[in-house]
This record gives structure tokens, sequence and C-alpha cells, in this order.
């Protein structure tokens, strides 16, 4: 019981008003205190001023009938996804999740137009999160792309510095040390791990899970402390950069991931453990969110959310890079493309990725981590307090930049959310003259129409976690 004391209308008093006191003379020597006349609106203006003036004329969105207004204020949901449209529409509802919702995992907005508890429609609505990448790509020295490129997917920041420097390197013609490429697949890898661990934590607590938010959190941690030891932040690093990468692994590394794998997969066990038989958790995931192969080809979806469909596409098998060839791993599979067999995919994907990581371990080679072109990449140190060619050389790369030859460039590689592409063109300058990405989150988030549409309400935020989507990798 609170202490206030409560009020009633008895014990308010009815404040009185005295009655308006005469206006007092007025001097009408002092100009300032001359009665002025008010103008009052609408007066004198001509008819045309009225009209544009009166009230509600101005109103943005007036009463019409045209499509596109009715799309503006959220009365109608337009897709591409067709259904059959046979209810009155008086049955209907339109209602927004987001972009203010958690559950999105970004600002992403969905329109939906239900039918009681089933979804009919439903229409992303994304650019609240609109950076202008591409275009500020154009601003930058090749050499200060990966810096903002390892913004967009901030989950797996390894694998756009690595799509940005490869296609630099293309142009340029540059070939890496094996050691720096083998770096790049351990980095690469050990952020795929990393992407996942977050994915189990926040799809977990999507569905109901509580538990599992604090348990991948956990894992995870170990993967992002060697990220710190070894770039010196926990992501957006700037670490692979065109020609190499930024620095040699820390002493000990090899101790230190046999530790992250040790507590990495006894976590997995337990996540295992804790979801593989759990009613409620197989209730809410099996036939939920199903998307077939043909939808996958269809909206162009990549990376887990394709093979849990069947779809068996990976970069690193059809299109090898950094010599991935040389690695021997699988690419898991699903059967039935529902919320469940993404979840099965990305875990057995965490531990191909220690399979590949052990390889690195294993066959590292010794040598350079960065290309021995002088044109890219910078003296070293100690040269820099020898030589005063080398001091200019080392003041003009990084003030400049190196020019790439004119021409244009495509590369792609897998990313934790799917294939991650950069379509780079060149001029001949120190910058790039266009830069597009190929973001796979954008495609996933484009057929989430296909997911949804005639499923329940219920099942939309499992669904819709599932997918994985990083809203910096749609709004670029």
């Amino acid at each position: 019981m609170s202490d206030t004391p409560q009020l009633t209308s008895g014990d308010l008093e009815t404040p009185t008003i005295d009655a308006p006191q005469e206006a007092p003379n007025r001097d009408a020597a002092d100009p300032r205190r001359e009665v002025h006349e008010v103008w009052v609106a609408g007066t004198e203006e001509p008819e045309w001023v009225k009209s544009a003036t009166d009230e509600q004329a101005q109103e943005l969105l007036p009463d019409t009938d045209e499509p596109a207004l009715e799309i503006q204020r959220g009365t109608v949901v337009t897709d591409d996804y067709l259904d059959d449209d046979t209810v009155d529409p008086e049955e209907r509802q339109i209602i927004n999740l987001g972009p203010q919702h958690p559950s999105t995992h970004g600002v992403l907005r969905l329109q939906m137009e239900l039918e009681g508890e089933t979804i009919r429609r439903v229409k992303p609505i994304i650019g609240y999160l609109h950076t202008g990448m591409e275009k500020t790509a154009e601003t930058l020295a090749y050499m200060q792309g990966s810096t903002n490129v390892t913004r967009m997917d901030y989950l797996s920041p390894f694998h756009n510095e690595l799509c940005f420097s490869l296609a630099v390197e293309q142009l340029l013609g540059v070939e890496m040390p094996p050691r720096a490429d083998a770096i790049r697949v351990l980095m690469s890898e050990l952020n795929r791990i990393s992407s996942h661990l977050l994915w189990l934590a926040t799809q977990g607590m999507d569905i109901g899970a509580l538990s599992m938010m604090i348990y991948g959190w956990r894992e995870r941690e170990a993967v992002l402390a060697f990220f710190e030891k070894t770039t010196g932040l926990r992501m957006n690093h700037n670490y692979i950069r065109p020609g190499g990468v930024a620095a040699d692994l820390p002493d000990g590394w090899e101790e230190d991931l046999e530790q992250i794998q040790a507590t990495v997969l006894a976590g997995v066990a337990e996540f295992e453990e804790l979801l593989n038989e759990n009613p409620i958790f197989l209730d809410r995931t099996q036939g939920v969110g199903v998307i077939t192969p043909a939808e996958i080809r269809a909206y162009g979806v990549t990376g887990p959310n394709a093979r849990a469909s069947g779809v068996a596409y990976d970069v690193r098998k059809a299109f090898p890079y950094s010599g991935y060839e040389r690695y021997e791993f699988d690419v898991p599979v699903g059967k039935h493309g529902d919320v469940f067999d993404r979840y099965l995919v990305r875990v057995e994907e965490i531990r191909q990725s220690f399979g590949i990581v052990n390889q690195v371990i294993a066959t590292m080679p010794s040598g350079d981590y960065r290309t021995d072109d002088r044109k890219v990449t910078p003296p070293p140190r100690q040269r820099i307090d020898e030589s005063m060619e080398a001091l200019i050389h080392h003041f003009k790369i990084f003030t400049e930049g190196f020019k790439a030859p004119a021409g244009e460039i495509w590369q792609s590689v897998e990313s934790a959310r799917g294939e991650l592409g950069m379509y780079l063109v060149s001029d001949g300058t120190a910058k790039p003259f266009r830069l597009h990405v190929r973001g796979p989150s954008f495609a996933h988030v484009q057929a989430l129409p296909a997911m949804l549409t005639d499923s329940l309400i219920a099942d939309m935020i499992a669904t819709l976690a599932s997918t994985d989507p990083v809203l910096g990798d749609v709004d670029r």
C-alpha cells in the first residue's frame, strides 16, 4: 500500500476568477502605447490565397483513391508474392513490425496484412539505416577502403575486408604470399564461428529460450578476445587490407586457438543438448518459415539459408579464393528449408570451420604476411629510420595512396550470411570510380514474403530471425 494520501473531489478547491479590470488610460503621446488594430487572417486576402490557407487545405495526404497514397498511409500492402486473394477486405487488418523492434535484428519494417492470426501479405520496407557506404568508397583511397566496408555487415567484418581486398588485388595483379592467404582464411573462419554463435544466441531468445542469449554470448567472447589480441579491436578491424594483413598473428596464437576450440565446441554440445530434443523448440521451428529450392534460386538466397533448403552452393567450393581449395571441409545441406534446418546447418558449419582452422594451424606457412610489391606495401618500420627514400615512400602511400589500372572487377566470398560480392570499377586513379556491393542479407529480406505468406503471426519472429539478416548489409 502506498503512503500517498488519496484525494477526492471534495478536497479540491475551485479557483475563483476575478472580474476583468477596466483598461487603463493610454498615453497618446507614446506611440508604443497606442491601441493597434489586429489583422484577422482571411479577411483581406484574395480568394486564391484564402483557398490555400483554409483549414486542412494543405493537408499532407488529402482523401483520395490514389493507390500510391494508400501505400504511404499504410492502409494497403503490396508485394511481388501473389496469393489467393478471395477473402473479404473487411476481415483483414494491417499491422507494422518495426522499425523500432528488437526482434527485427535492426531497423527493418515489415508491413503485414493479417486475416485473423494468419499472415496473408508481407512487405519488407528498408532504408532506415542507409549510410551511403558505396558512394563513400569513391572518396577514399584503396588503402582506406577496408575501413569503410568493414562496417557494412558488422557481424562479419573480416569477410567484407577480404572481399574488397581481393577485388583491389585483382585490379593490381598482385599475388599474396602463402602466409597472408592462410591468415585471411583463419580469421574469416573464426569470424564465421563468432557470427553463428551470435545467431544461436539471438534466435534462441527470439523463440523463447532466454538462456541461449547468455550461453551464445559467452562462447562468442572467447573468439572476440582473440580478435582483439590480433587486431586491437573486437569488430570493424581494418585488419585485412589490399596487399595482405595489417600485422602478423600474435605470439602463442596456436595455444589460443586450441583453447577457443575446446571452449566453443563444449558450448555447442550444451546448446544441442538444450535444444535438439526440446519439444517447445521443435514445435516453434519445424515446418516453420519454409522456402523451397525454386524460391531460393528465384530470390537469390545464398549461404546457410539456401543450404538448409537443399541448395548445396558455397562460394568457397564453387569459386575458391585465398587458397580454400587446399583445405578439406564439407558443405552441410538440409532437406526441409525450415527454421530447424537452418539451425542444424549453422551448428554444423561451426564444426566445419573449426576443421579448417585446425588445417591452417597444421600447415601455416612461414614468410611475410604482406606482399613484397613496394608499390602497394609500405617499407618496413626500421627502413624509415635509415633511408630518406623509404620515409618518402611511406608518406606517399599513406597520403596519396597507390593507383590501380583502369578496369572493372567482380569478386565474391562466402560470408557468414551467404555470397558477398563486390563490383569494383577503376579509372586509373588512387580511388575507386565505382563500388557496388551484393549483400546477402538484401536477398534474404527480399524473400521474406515467400516464407511468411499464409503462416501464423506467432511464427513470424522465428522465421525472420532464422534468416539472420544484418541491416547494415542491406542499407549500404
